[in-house]
């Protein structure tokens, strides 16, 4: 029996966004029930990930695709995660 990896989750964040802590507790809480991790990515850290996102974050970030912005779409997340 093989099993699929864990879906990969990534929160495109800042330091001092009030919308992303409020995301990054969304998203650890939805990702624990799907047996994922969720990596953090501050993009005030690289200049092109800045250029890239600018001030819109949070967003959130499936399998290399994004998911959603500002907020997190938790019954589409869910739905996606195979856990909704």
């Amino acid at each position: 029996m093989t099993t699929e990896p864990a879906p990969r989750l990534r929160l495109m964040t800042r330091a001092g966004c009030h919308l992303c802590e409020v995301a990054a507790e969304t998203l650890d809480r939805i990702a624990a029930e799907a047996g994922a991790r969720v990596e953090a990515v501050d993009v005030d850290t690289d200049p092109d990930l800045q250029a890239e996102y600018g001030d819109r974050v949070p967003v959130v970030v499936l399998d290399g695709r994004e998911h959603s912005y500002f907020t997190v779409d938790v019954p589409r997340l869910r739905q996606d995660l195979g856990i909704g």
